[in-house]
């Protein structure tokens, strides 16, 4: 977490570059402010995440260039295990715990768009949103 006023796609653009120097591979990065993480934690579809134990609750953060639209075309669901959402600038994904291994959710691994996100459980962002509604000196 930091604090910048430059635009989010210029500070991504920045820290993917360090990334793939550090690590030797490119690695996307998707940066949202408080603000637009709040968005996305309270437009969550209604009972998201609320049964951890039954779902698998997984928010996948879209670069700009990427549409929810456009990326649910490459999210292949599989009946009675997965579902999906589209939200502003993030698709909601859960899948049945007791078959998680015969989710289709690896399968965009392997397409471009996959590229242009980045997935998040549910309980992380909303610990993300925690900490930034906390603030910097919340440490």
């Amino acid at each position: 977490m930091f604090s910048s006023d430059q635009p989010a796609g210029g500070i991504e653009a920045r820290i993917e570059s360090a990334l793939a120097e550090q690590f030797d591979r490119p690695i996307p990065v998707v940066v949202r402010s408080l603000r637009q993480v709040r968005s996305v934690v309270q437009s969550a579809p209604p009972g998201f995440g609320e049964l951890p134990d039954e779902y698998h609750s997984d928010v996948i953060f879209l670069k700009t260039s990427l549409t929810p639209a456009a990326a649910m075309k490459v999210v292949q669901l599989r009946d009675g295990v997965d579902q999906a959402w589209q939200g502003s600038g993030v698709l909601y994904f859960a899948r049945l715990s007791e078959r998680r291994t015969q989710s289709r959710l690896s399968s965009i691994m392997g397409t471009p768009e996959y590229q242009l996100m980045t997935v998040r459980n549910w309980r992380t962002t909303t610990k993300l949103l925690a900490m930034l509604e906390a603030g910097p000196d919340a440490g």
